[in-house]
C-alpha cells in the first residue's frame, strides 16, 4: 500500500469514516465478518433480476491471469452471450499494487471497471468505503452452493458483497525423489530441507507472508488480536516460537537467503527449476508443476505437518468476484458473475487449471478428483481454515506484521523486537476506530 493512501486512510479513519466490530474467533485471528455498526448502511444493491435481459459491455479488472482461466471463461461466456461482452483488464502481477489499482479508481468514482477480482481481505475495507455492490439477495439464491467459509471471506457487516471464484489453503509441495516420508512436523520437515535443497515460502513483505507466518503462529497457538478486537495479541510466546523458527530456518540454511524477496511465482519458478525440496504454495501451482521438466513426475503435495508443541493450521486465502458502485452495467456484471462462479467453471478450472473451488459439488467430481489427487485434503483445509483479522484497517495490520517479519527473516532486527514493533503498530491501527 502506498504510504500517502495510508495516510489518508488513517486520517479518515480518525475522522470515523470507517466504523466497524473487530471481531475475533477462539483462535484470535479476527471473525470473518464484522458487526459494523451500521458502516454500511445505504449501499447499493444489484437486483438479481437485472442479469436476465442484460447486454452491452462489462469490463473485468483483476491481477495478472497467469493461469489463464480467466481468459477461458470470458472467451467462453462471449460466445455464449452475444449481447453482452466482457472485456478482461489485467492488473500488475504483485498483488499490493492490484490492491492500489482498485483503490485509485474507486476513490475517483471511475467505472472504468464494472466488477473486480478482490482478494478475500479485502472485503471489509472496500465495503466500509460503500465502493462494492450488495450481492445479497443474489447470493441468497445460490447460498447452498458454495462452501460456507468461502462466503464468510467476503461477508463484512452482515451482508455479502460478492461471489467465491477462487478458494485457497496453502499446500506443501515436496520432491518425491529427495524425500522418502513426507515429515510429521515443521521441525522435521526444516531438517529434511537443510539436508537436501531447502525450502521456499513467500517471505517478501507483503501479504503472502502474513498468511506465511500466521500458518506457523496459529499452528504454534498465536493469535493476532484479541477476542474483542480492541488490542493486539502479537507479542506472544507463542509468536515468537513461530517466527524464531522462521528466522532460525534461514540461518540454518533450510531456506536460502532469497526467500526473504520472494511471492509465490518466484517461489514457484524457483520449485520448478529445481531449486527447492520443500515449497509452500497454493494449489494454482501444481498444473504448472506438472508442466515444469525437472520436476514433472517427481513431487507429490500434502496438508501441512504439525508445529511441535502445537497443532496444525492453514489460513484461507482466495478471490472473490465483486460489482463496483459505479459500474455503468451492474445486471451484466452479474450475469458474467453468475456464469463464473458456476459450478461447471468452478470444476472445469480445477480440473485444468487446479484452481481451488469454492463450491462444495465439484470437489465429488470424478475429473476434480483424478486432476487434484489433493482434492479431498484441500477441501478439508479450505473448511476448516482460519480466517485473517477481518477489520476496514486489515491494510494496516497485515503491513505490521509482513513489515515487522520480514525485518526479523533479513537479519535487520530480533524476533523479539520485530514482534514489539509489530504489536505497536497493530495497537495503533486499532486505535483509529
Amino acid at each position: 500500500m502506498s504510504k500517502r493512501f495510508l495516510l489518508m486512510l488513517c486520517a479518515a479513519l480518525a475522522c470515523g469514516v470507517l466504523v466497524a466490530a473487530c471481531g475475533g474467533d477462539d483462535n484470535g485471528g479476527g471473525g470473518s465478518s464484522g458487526g459494523g455498526g451500521g458502516s454500511t448502511s445505504g449501499a447499493k444493491s444489484v437486483d438479481p433480476a437485472s442479469m436476465n435481459n442484460a447486454k452491452g459491455n462489462v469490463t473485468y479488472c483483476s491481477g495478472k491471469d497467469t493461469s489463464g482461466d480467466l481468459k477461458e471463461g470470458i472467451a467462453e461466456f462471449n460466445k455464449a452471450n452475444p449481447n453482452l461482452h466482457v472485456k478482461l483488464v489485467e492488473f500488475p502481477e504483485d498483488a499490493q499494487q492490484q490492491h492500489d489499482q482498485f483503490v485509485q479508481r474507486q476513490k475517483a468514482k471511475s467505472g472504468d471497471c464494472d466488477a473486480f477480482e478482490s482478494d478475500v481481505v479485502w472485503t471489509a475495507e472496500f465495503a466500509s468505503q460503500k465502493w462494492l455492490m450488495d450481492m445479497s439477495k443474489y447470493i441468497e439464491t445460490r447460498k447452498s452452493d458454495f462452501i460456507p467459509s468461502t462466503l464468510q471471506t467476503v461477508t463484512y457487516d452482515g451482508t455479502v458483497w460478492g461471489a467465491p471464484r477462487v478458494s485457497d489453503s496453502g499446500l506443501m509441495y515436496y520432491r518425491t525423489d529427495q524425500v522418502k516420508t513426507f515429515p510429521s512436523t515443521w521441525q522435521e520437515l526444516y531438517k529434511e530441507a537443510a539436508a537436501n535443497n531447502g525450502i521456499v515460502y513467500q517471505g517478501s513483505a507483503y501479504e503472502g507472508l502474513t498468511v506465511d507466518f500466521l500458518e506457523y503462529a496459529f499452528a504454534a497457538g498465536g493469535s493476532v488480536i484479541s477476542d474483542d478486537g480492541k488490542k493486539s495479541t502479537i507479542n506472544s510466546p507463542e509468536n515468537l516460537k513461530a517466527l524464531q523458527f522462521m528466522v532460525d530456518g534461514i540461518k540454518s540454511g533450510a531456506a536460502p537467503k532469497a526467500v526473504t524477496t520472494m511471492q509465490e511465482e518466484q517461489a514457484r519458478r524457483a520449485w520448478e527449476a529445481g531449486k527447492a525440496t520443500f515449497m509452500r504454495n497454493w494449489s494454482y501451482c501444481y498444473a504448472l508443476s506438472q508442466k515444469a521438466p525437472k520436476v514433472k513426475g517427481k513431487f507429490a503435495v500434502a496438508p501441512y505437518p504439525s508445529f511441535e508443541g502445537g497443532g496444525k493450521a492453514s489460513v484461507l486465502g482466495g478471490h472473490n468476484m465483486v460489482i463496483s458502485v459505479y459500474s455503468k452495467n451492474p445486471g451484466g456484471a452479474l450475469k458474467f458473475i453468475d456464469y463464473m462462479t458456476s459450478e461447471k467453471r468452478i470444476t472445469a478450472n480445477a480440473v485444468k487449471y487446479s484452481k481451488t473451488p469454492t463450491i462444495a459439488a465439484s470437489y465429488d467430481d470424478p475429473a476434480v478428483k483424478k486432476a487434484m489427487p489433493f482434492a479431498d485434503a484441500l477441501r478439508q483445509g479450505v473448511e476448516n481454515a482460519k480466517a485473517r483479522p477481518v477489520s476496514p484497517v486489515y491494510p494496516q495490520i497485515s503491513e505490521a506484521i509482513f513489515k515487522n517479519v520480514n525485518a526479523a527473516l533479513s537479519g535487520s532486527t530480533s524476533p523479539q523486537d520485530a514482534l514489539k514493533q509489530a504489536d505497536t503498530d497493530i495497537n495503533n491501527a486499532l486505535a483509529t476506530f
